[in-house]
């Protein structure tokens, strides 16, 4: 068996990592229900892919999906900490039954390989500001609850029935093609967006909170680098560009990038948000021999080029 599964490959970093397969050679599925994912994410490949619009919360959907696929790409989820906090039980549907019944069906069908995307949101409330797996703080959000689980029910499954799942914890990804105009958009898009617009965006907090920015052709290639890590079977890998940068000095950084004079409003810290939080991917360079690639002003200058160019939604 030689094809893989992209579930939630219509959306952000689910499309890269569809694309880098087919680029390689490789047959390609998508499972995607399209409440976020956009079928224009795949329009560079649609003729090249086999595609499935379905809900990883059925369980006969999974299925389906899974037949003779060889390694599954689990990016489907709802990805995101404010909607968790306001909707707890569409993210334990989604994250955690969704997963599982990916868990389920992969197993069963007797696919050897899964990489499933966890989050830095499972350090919860780790004092540390450098996040070091095994070192885990309690979560603060339903959203790093269930990034948690997801991860455990991985660990399991392959002690018990020996799938070889590898989560892979991605700290702040960014890149062309993430959605810039809903409420629970990353802070980049969101940064770029307004400032194209001629608006002010908003910064949540002092903006002295800290983050670890991994350009999305970084992640793609953490992906394809897990699913062939033997070592990484079992286990949990920090994904992420290993260095922090505070949002203030983000938000100057995309002004200097689109030569933007406008200054940022200032709002209440959101709840569930972690205050400082930067990668030691020194596990993940051991393990599958990731090192991130893209500094991190050539993919800004990337990432506004192509919202500059007009390929916003």
């Amino acid at each position: 068996m030689a094809r893989y599964l992209v579930t939630g490959g219509a959306g952000f970093i689910g499309s890269h990592i569809a694309e880098a397969l087919v680029a390689r050679g490789d047959e390609v599925r998508v499972l995607d229900d399209l409440s976020t994912g956009k079928m224009e994410n795949l329009a560079g490949i649609a003729a090249k892919i086999e595609f499935i619009r379905g809900d990883i919360r059925d369980l006969e959907t999974c299925r389906k999906a899974v037949r003779d696929v060889r390694t599954v790409f689990h990016e489907a989820a709802l990805a995101s900490v404010v909607r968790s906090v306001a909707d707890p039980l569409l993210n334990d549907a989604i994250n955690v039954r969704g997963t599982l019944n990916m868990l389920v069906a992969a197993r069963e069908a007797g696919v050897s390989g899964f990489v499933l995307a966890s989050s830095s949101a499972v350090y919860g409330d780790d004092p540390a500001a450098r996040k070091v797996e095994g070192r885990e703080g309690k979560p603060l959000s339903p959203y790093g609850v269930s990034k948690r689980v997801g991860e455990e029910y991985g660990r399991v499954f392959h002690a018990l029935h020996g799938l070889k799942a590898v989560a892979l914890r991605y700290f702040n990804v960014y890149g062309p093609r993430q959605d810039p105009r809903s409420e629970y958009s990353a802070v980049i898009p969101l940064f770029i967006d307004r400032l194209l617009r001629g608006e002010r965006p908003t910064i949540f907090g002092d903006g002295g909170q800290s983050r670890d920015f991994v350009y999305v052709g970084d992640v793609v290639r953490a992906n394809l680098a897990a699913a062939d890590a033997e070592a990484a079977a079992g286990e949990a890998c920090n994904v992420g560009g290993g260095a922090g940068t505070t949002v203030n000095a983000l938000f100057a950084a995309v002004k200097a990038v689109l030569g933007s004079r406008l200054e940022a409003d200032y709002a209440p810290p959101r709840p569930g948000d972690i205050l400082h939080s930067t990668a030691d991917i020194s596990k993940a360079a051991r393990l599958m021999g990731y090192a991130p690639a893209v500094p991190f002003a050539a993919g800004l200058e990337e990432t506004a080029a192509w919202y500059r160019n007009g390929q916003r939604s």
